[in-house]
C-alpha cells in the first residue's frame, strides 16, 4: 500500500511540472511576440514614409543660344624670326651698346669693332685710285697726240693701237680701284654691327675686348622677334576636312591661346597656315597661328593650348554638361515636370563646349533638367529643388 501511494504522488508532481512549464512557455511567447510587433510597426511606418519622401536635386533651365565649336591642341610658341647676330669682319670688339633683354628696333647700333684697319685699307684704295686716274689722264692725252701724228703719217698704226690699248688698260685699273674702295668702305660699315630686325635681345655671348671673327660659330647675340609671334600646334588628321571647309573663301579662323590648365586666355590671333603633310607617327597635322604680342604674354618655346574656332552652331538648346546621362541605348536627361516628378527623356547631343552641351532633339527651351542628384532618381520619382544653375554657365 505505501508503494502505491508513493507512485501516485510521483505522477501527480510530474503532471504539475509539465503544466507549469507549458504555462511559462506560453507567457514568454506572448511577451516577445508583443515586443516584436511593437518594433516592426514603426519600421513599417518609416518605410512607407521614406518611399514618399522627395529626392533633393539641383536643376537648371534649358536655354536657346549659339554654341562655338573649337578644336584644341597642345602647341609651342615659336618666333616668326630669330637671328643670331655675327660679325662679318675680323677684329677686336670695342663697344657693346645694348643690355641683355632689351627690345631693339631694326637698324639700331648694337656693337662696334675696331674700325682703324678698315680705315687704312680705304685710304690705300683711294690713293691707288688717284694714281691710276693720273695715269689714265696722261694716256688719254698721248692718245690724242698720236691720232694727230697718225693723220700726218708721222707714226705707225701699231703705235696708235698700242696707245689706245693702254688707255683701256688704265680705265680698267680705275674700275678695280673703285672696287677696292667699295670693299674697304663695306668692311668699315661692317665694323658697326646693327640689328637686322626688331625684337628682344638675348644673353650676350661675347664680351668687349675679345677678338671676333666672321666664321665664329656662336655669334655675338641672338635677337628674337616677339611681336607678332606664332604658335605651332597639332590637330588630329580626322579634323582636317572640317578646318579646310571652314577656310574656304579666304575666311580667317580665330585662334585663342590658353595656359596649360586651359583656365587663363593669353592672347587671341588667327590661323596663318596648315602644314603640307600629316605626321604618320602621331596622325596629326601641324597648324600655325599668328598673334599680336605687344604685352609679351606669349614667350618663345612656351607650351600653350591653342583653341581653333571652326564653327558656330546657331539656335540650339543648351544645358549643363552634368545634366546629360548615358545609357547603353542613348543619352538622356531627367526633366522635372509641373508636379515635381521627373521623367527620363532621350535626347540627341549635337556637341559640347566648356560646361555646355547642345541638344539637337528631345528637349525644348524653358524645360527644367536635373544637374545634381541624378544617381538617386528613377522615372516618376518626386523631387525637391535645393538650387539651380544657368544652362549657359553664366
Amino acid at each position: 500500500m505505501p508503494e502505491q501511494t508513493h507512485f501516485f504522488l510521483w505522477r501527480q508532481r510530474y503532471w504539475i511540472a509539465l503544466l507549469v512549464m507549458a504555462l511559462g512557455g506560453a507567457a514568454l511567447y506572448t511577451f516577445y511576440y508583443a515586443k516584436s510587433g511593437e518594433a516592426q510597426a514603426p519600421r513599417a511606418q518609416q518605410g512607407a514614409g521614406g518611399a514618399a519622401r522627395p529626392v533633393s536635386v539641383v536643376t537648371a533651365k534649358a536655354k536657346s543660344g549659339d554654341l562655338n565649336v573649337y578644336l584644341t591642341g597642345l602647341g609651342t610658341v615659336t618666333p616668326l624670326n630669330t637671328v643670331t647676330v655675327k660679325s662679318r669682319v675680323d677684329g677686336q670688339l670695342m663697344r657693346v651698346l645694348f643690355r641683355e633683354g632689351d627690345l631693339v628696333t631694326a637698324g639700331a647700333l648694337l656693337a662696334e669693332i675696331d674700325p682703324r684697319p678698315f680705315q687704312v685699307q680705304l685710304a690705300q684704295a683711294e690713293g691707288q685710285q688717284a694714281k691710276d686716274q693720273a695715269l689714265l689722264k696722261n694716256a688719254q692725252l698721248d692718245l690724242e697726240r698720236y691720232k694727230v701724228l697718225f693723220q700726218q703719217d708721222s707714226i705707225a698704226k701699231q703705235q696708235l693701237d698700242t696707245q689706245e690699248a693702254l688707255v683701256r688698260q688704265d680705265e680698267a685699273a680705275l674700275k678695280v680701284d673703285q672696287g677696292q674702295i667699295d670693299s674697304a668702305s663695306l668692311q668699315l660699315t661692317y665694323s658697326r654691327i646693327t640689328a637686322p630686325l626688331s625684337g628682344r635681345v638675348g644673353l650676350r655671348l661675347v664680351d668687349p675686348g675679345n677678338i671676333v671673327h666672321a666664321n665664329d660659330a656662336n655669334g655675338l647675340i641672338v635677337i628674337t622677334e616677339i611681336d607678332p609671334i606664332s604658335v605651332i600646334f597639332a590637330i588630329p588628321e580626322d579634323s582636317l576636312p572640317q578646318v579646310q571647309q571652314a577656310m574656304r573663301g579666304g575666311h580667317q579662323l580665330p585662334v585663342e591661346a590658353y595656359d596649360r590648365d586651359l583656365k587663363h586666355k593669353l592672347a587671341t590671333g588667327s590661323l596663318m597656315t596648315i602644314d603640307n603633310q600629316i605626321d604618320p607617327t602621331t596622325g596629326t597635322v601641324k597648324f600655325k597661328a599668328v598673334f599680336p604680342n605687344k604685352e609679351a604674354a606669349l614667350f618663345p618655346n612656351q607650351f600653350v593650348n591653342a583653341r581653333l574656332l571652326v564653327n558656330t552652331v546657331h539656335d540650339v538648346i543648351l544645358v549643363p554638361n552634368a545634366s546629360i546621362q548615358h545609357s547603353p541605348q542613348s543619352a538622356f536627361v531627367y526633366v522635372v515636370k509641373q508636379d515635381n516628378t521627373v521623367e527620363a527623356r532621350n535626347v540627341q547631343v549635337q556637341g559640347s563646349e566648356g560646361d555646355q552641351t547642345a541638344v539637337a532633339r528631345g528637349l525644348s527651351a524653358g524645360e527644367t533638367v536635373v544637374t545634381d542628384g541624378v544617381d538617386k532618381l528613377q522615372p516618376g520619382a518626386k523631387v525637391a529643388l535645393r538650387g539651380s544653375q544657368s544652362a549657359a554657365g553664366s
